[in-house]
């Protein structure tokens, strides 16, 4: 902030409520109070956040968990798996999709926090970075022990959100869920430009509901989570395509339209939520700049929801194929739109890089 004519900085620094999940449920909750018709209010899922050490305080952790609570007593009444409301588990601090689980019932809640306990070792919790926060999904079944110690530095803050169910599924791609991962720019303070070429993330199985599984602890998660990290090579190859090609049948065809203008409508508003209700914890300096990558699922009828969001992207993830055409025409944007400035030339706008948001929130 000293030096803003002579410094530029490729990321905000402080940025935890947009890329924690359980600061960014908040920073979309105190906004939505506010604004109570913002198109957050139907294209994020409210969340459920809750600190526990171990399991053995998880009903003391959920005691002001209503809604939560509510739900999974309701889950217990019902005879049918199909009639049960799903929620998906994810650690606030995890990568590479550690920890993320399905559950329908406070038993199956109960019993990923014990499979925890006992599968890795006593390290401290609060160990970890305080703004390492990236999202890839594994492949690996439910009931699976944990391959690498990752949690142990990123568990204690929890969300659960209502599991979004049914995705919109393609069959040229066997029917498998997939999500979208769009690049975001954030400029200065503030403007947010979404980048045109994104990214479609597919599973590496057919999609099955989960209530088609029968014991929860046999959930096949590498049919729900769509991220590669943990794809091995014969399905990494086929999961990842470029947004604008997928083959589509039964869907309107300006659905892809309809989609990139629902992101680019989120994905402003997100930021101008985070960056006027959590100022503490989003900081965006007029000297700053940085790419997002963000996530979002498409359901059934063709609407957007709202994943989540990171800082330092993983490119690898777009395949050598669409490394020039995604990765390098990414980057071309990102230099005429937010560093040519700062150098004193004119910044040359480009169709596939559209802003989205730009706010004055008075600082220089």
């Amino acid at each position: 902030m000293q030096h803003s004519r002579t410094s530029l900085v490729c990321s905000y620094v402080i940025r935890k409520a947009l890329i924690r999940k359980h600061y960014l449920s908040n920073a979309v909750s105190t906004w939505l109070v506010k604004h109570p018709s913002s198109i957050l209010a139907k294209h994020f899922k409210s969340c459920v956040h809750f600190e526990v050490d171990y399991a053995e305080f998880l009903d003391e952790a959920l005691v002001d968990a209503w809604d939560l609570n509510e739900s999974l007593a309701e889950n217990e009444k019902q005879e049918l798996s199909e009639q049960k409301h799903w929620w998906i588990l994810k650690p606030g601090m995890s990568d590479g999709g550690n920890g993320i689980r399905l559950f329908s019932t406070s038993g199956e809640l109960q019993a990923i926090f014990e499979e925890w306990e006992e599968d890795t070792p006593d390290v401290d919790a609060e160990s970890s970075s305080e703004e390492d926060e990236s999202h890839d999904a594994s492949g690996s079944k439910q009931g699976d022990p944990l391959e690498d110690n990752a949690m142990t530095s990123q568990l204690r803050h929890f969300i659960a959100q209502p599991y979004i169910d049914p995705p919109l599924l393609l069959e040229s791609y066997g029917g498998r869920k997939f999500h979208i991962r769009a690049y975001v720019l954030a400029v200065g303070a503030l403007k947010v430009y979404v980048y045109k070429e994104m990214l479609a993330l597919f599973a590496a199985k057919r999609y099955q509901p989960p209530a088609s599984a029968t014991d929860s602890e046999m959930l096949d998660l590498a049919q729900h989570l769509t991220n590669t990290c943990f794809q091995d090579e014969a399905t990494k190859s086929t999961s990842v395509f470029r947004f604008w090609d997928l083959e589509s049948t039964g869907v309107p065809t300006d659905w892809k339209d309809a989609v990139f203008q629902q992101i680019c409508d989120i994905t402003g508003e997100v930021f101008e939520a985070a960056a006027r209700e959590q100022m503490i914890h989003f900081q965006a300096v007029p000297n700053a700049f940085e790419i997002f990558g963000v996530d979002f699922l498409i359901d059934r009828d063709c609407r957007v929801w709202l994943l989540e969001l990171n800082a330092y992207p993983d490119f690898k993830q777009t395949g050598q194929d669409l490394q020039e055409a995604v990765v390098g025409g990414l980057f071309q944007a990102v230099s005429r739109t937010a560093i040519a400035p700062f150098f004193g030339l004119t910044e040359s706008g480009t169709t596939q890089m559209p802003l989205v948001r730009s706010i004055n929130l008075g600082r220089c």
